[in-house]
This record gives C-alpha cells, structure tokens and sequence, in this order.
C-alpha cells in the first residue's frame, strides 16, 4: 500500500473546505434571495388579499378588505327590500327584509380573506401564500337572518291555522253503537316545512342580482288532520254491554254550578277508549273558562273556597271515578279533595271522590280490556243527580268496593271572621264552610274467576276545614 504524502492530503481538505464554503454560500444567497423575493412580494401586497384567495368561487386576490367588504355590503342590501307574505286562504303574515336582518357577513369575509398567509407564522404563512397562488384558497361567505322572527311568525300562523280534529261522538242504544255527533277532520300548519320554505326563499332573493321590492308570496303547506274515531265507523268498535256504573248527588248547588256538571259530562259523554289507552280527563274535557261556556262557580284553591271557572267539574270526574271503580278498570291516577265535601256525602259514605285541576291535577284510568270502552253519561238537573254508564264487553271481571271506612276524625277550627272594607257596615257575608277532618280507607278489588287482577287501598286524608266569613266595615 502507498501512502500519501502530506501535500496531498492539504490539496483533498483544501479542496473540500472550498467545497463547503461554496455550499454555504449557496444557501446562505438563496436564503437572503427568497426572504428578499418574500419581502418585496408581502410589501407589494401589504394592504391587499394574496393572489389566489376566492370566496364563494369570486377571485378577490389582489383586493382589499375595504374593497371586499363593500362588495358583500352591496350584495345584501337588495335584501333590505324582502317582502315575504305567507298565505293561507285569507290568514296572511308578513316578513320584511328589515326585520330579518338577512344578509352576508361583509366584516367577516373581508377579515377571513385577508388573514390567509398573514398568521404571524412565517412557515405557515409562506405556504399558505404558495398554495394560494398554486392551487387557489377558496372560502365561503356567511349568511345569517334573525331566525327567531321566522319562529315568531310561524307560531302565529299556526295558532290561527290549526284546528284540532272532532271525534264522533257515540251512544249506546238498542244493542248497538251509534253515532249521535258527526266527526270533523281537523287541518295544521307544517311549522317545520314552512321555515324551511322559507328559508329558500330567503336564500333564492340573496341570489337574485335583480331583485325587487314586490311581494314574494308564499302558499303555506297545511295539512288535513283526521280524528281518530269516524262516524263510519261506529258499528267496528265491538262494543256490546254495560260493563260499569256511577252515581253521584248534587242538591243544593248553585244554578251555575248545575250547569257547570252538564256541560262538562256532555263533554266527556260519547268518548270512546281503545283497548290499552290510558284515559285522562283533563284532556278530554280540555279548556274550563267562561270562553269555553263554563261560568264562575265555588272551587277549592290555594287553601280556600273561592269562585272560579267550572265549579262542578269535580261532581264529574267523582262520578266517573265511581263508574271505573265498578268496571274493575286500573286506576292510574286519582286524587281526594283536601276536605269533605257534602255533594259527594249525598249518596255515599266520604271518599269516594276523584278532585282534577289543570294542569297539575288529573283523573286517569286504563282501558285494560280487548274491546273499546263507551263512555255515557246521564245528567238529570230535575233530580240533580249524574250517572256514568261505561259500554264494552265483559272479560268475565267483577269488582268489589268495600264500604268507606273513617280511620279518624278532627273537628273543623273556630269560624274565622274577618274585615272586609267592600261590604257595608253590619253586613256578614259567608265564604268558606266548615267540614270535619278525616282519614278515610276503601279496599279495591278486581277478580276474574279465582285470579285477583288488582288489589289496592285507597286513602283519603281530609284536612278539618273551618268557616270564614266576611265583615262589612264601609262606613
């Protein structure tokens, strides 16, 4: 092997120093030319959008955020202008432009634009500014409008469109069900359809370059609602026998109180249960006030007797109560009075009564049989008294109600009197009577057969209740 002499090596490592300083230079000049190109490029462009940057497809390279800003600001001023009238037959709303605040968000595509490349991350930036120019940076425009006005406005229309349908009423007559009140098809608005019609609207009159202030109608899709029970129908409901009965007594109610019972039984007379629904009073009865024909009566609320719409009603789901009971349906919810009251002591020992007030407080049962329950009831004003008959078709049950019995009992406190500056001096007037409490059981039992099928206590705690009267002070 032959060695190198020193000479040789000095001209190798000579040479590979020139070599590197070569390399270095290289680099360090094509650094400075690129931050130098960089530099002259974002100065040339320090108030404008990068070349490449579009938004919705629209080249806005080389632009400012002014000039971008002013552009979306024109475009969603037409939309000032929007009228839009929703339509049904004669019930109309209208939407103006004003009012929905539709428009682009200038502000925030001009910002969104001009932020590309200009993060304050120099290698980030740098390829953000090459992809642009490359392959292009395309953004989209937002475009907003006050939804809540379109809600609004919806709502309304539906409250004045929608009409609930109207089953058919029925009776049991002769062996068979007929219908003695016609059902009607009910019609809604489809609130969910209509905002989203209406936002195409909306969106169509953003992409009209020509639009005008004329109305932009609107025909509303409002849909046919049919009842659940036909008057076709009523001899399908294999309905075949009385199955239950109750009664209750109301002498000595007031005459608004008498009609109070009348319209609410009518109400819940001619209903029929298909199998395995649960029935809820309240919602049959629907809305108690003097606009739905219920007049001012005596109620129990908040702790007193007072005048109220529907005074009564609670003889109704009372006698109802007694009617399930003798069915041998389930109860699935019931609740007593707070104090005894002497309507429903008239032909019966204490309770043996079912309170309802909406919405809080409800009368439900279950139709657990294989057939539809009919629901009829008799009220006769004359001998002021109410009864429930239940059509179906027995399933061979037999109920058994026990006679109620008193736990306890707790006299009624000392008459309450107090000053009423309203009445004329020396005048009493009485508005609250005195009951006695009592804690009062009853055993419910429903068998078919040798089979128990339900088994309950029902209890009762009546709170002792005293009389207030009121005294005139008016001088």
């Amino acid at each position: 092997m032959v060695k190198q002499n020193s000479s040789t090596k000095k001209k190798v490592m000579s040479t590979v120093k020139i070599t590197g300083l070569v390399v270095s230079m290289a680099i360090i000049l094509f650094v400075l030319f690129s931050a130098s190109t960089i530099y002259f490029f974002t100065s040339t462009q320090k108030d404008k959008i990068y070349p490449g940057v579009r938004v919705d497809e629209l080249q806005v390279g080389g632009k400012t955020r002014e000039e971008v800003l002013n552009y979306y600001e024109r475009k969603s001023l037409p939309l000032k202008t929007l009228n839009l009238k929703l339509v049904f037959e004669d019930k109309v709303a209208t939407i103006s432009g004003e009012e929905l605040q539709a428009g682009y968000d200038a502000k925030l595509a001009a910002t969104q634009a001009y932020t590309i490349g200009r993060s304050g991350n120099v290698f980030s930036d740098i390829y953000q500014i090459w992809r642009a120019r490359t392959s292009g940076v395309n953004l989209t425009s937002i475009f907003t409008t006050n939804e809540s006005v379109i809600d609004e406005t919806v709502a309304y229309l539906s409250q004045n469109i929608d009409i609930a349908p109207q089953d058919a009423l029925f009776q049991f007559e002769q062996g068979k069900v007929i219908a003695f009140a016609p059902s009607k098809d009910g019609r809604r608005l489809n609130s969910p359809n209509t905002k989203s019609l209406v936002m195409q609207k909306i969106a169509a009159a953003a992409r009209d370059e020509n639009l005008i202030a004329s109305p932009m109608i609107l025909d509303l899709p409002v849909e046919t609602v049919l009842p659940s029970f036909t008057t076709e129908n009523s001899n399908t409901y294999g309905i075949a026998e009385l199955i239950g009965v109750g009664k209750s007594k109301f002498a000595g109610s007031i005459e608004n109180r008498k009609k109070n019972i009348q319209r609410a039984a009518s109400r819940i007379s001619g209903r029929l249960i298909p199998p395995g629904e649960v029935f809820s009073f309240n919602n049959t009865l629907g809305d108690v006030s003097v606009a739905t024909g219920f007049l001012p009566a005596y109620i129990i609320q908040q702790g007193r007797t007072v005048l109220g719409d529907g005074g009564g009603v609670c003889q109704v789901s009372t006698t109802l109560f007694r009617a399930v009971l003798n069915a041998g349906l389930p109860i699935e919810e019931r609740r007593a009075h707070a104090y005894r009251v002497s309507y429903y002591e008239q032909d019966s020992g204490p309770g043996l009564d079912a309170t309802v007030f909406a919405p809080s407080v409800d009368f439900k049962f279950k139709n657990d049989t294989a057939h539809y329950i009919l629901i009829q009831a008799i009220t006769d004003i004359s001998s002021t008294s109410l009864t429930f008959e239940l059509y179906g078709t027995s399933d061979g049950r037999r109920a058994e109600v026990t006679k109620p019995v008193i736990l306890s009992q707790s006299p009624p406190p000392e008459d309450f009197y107090q000053d009423d500056p309203t009445l004329e001096a020396g005048v009493v007037k009485q508005v609250d009577w005195r009951a006695w409490g009592a804690k009062v059981n009853f055993n419910y039992k429903v068998m078919r057969g040798e089979e128990i099928i339900y088994d309950k206590v029902f209890f009762s705690a009546f709170q002792p209740w005293r009389a207030v009267f009121l005294r005139g002070t008016k001088v």
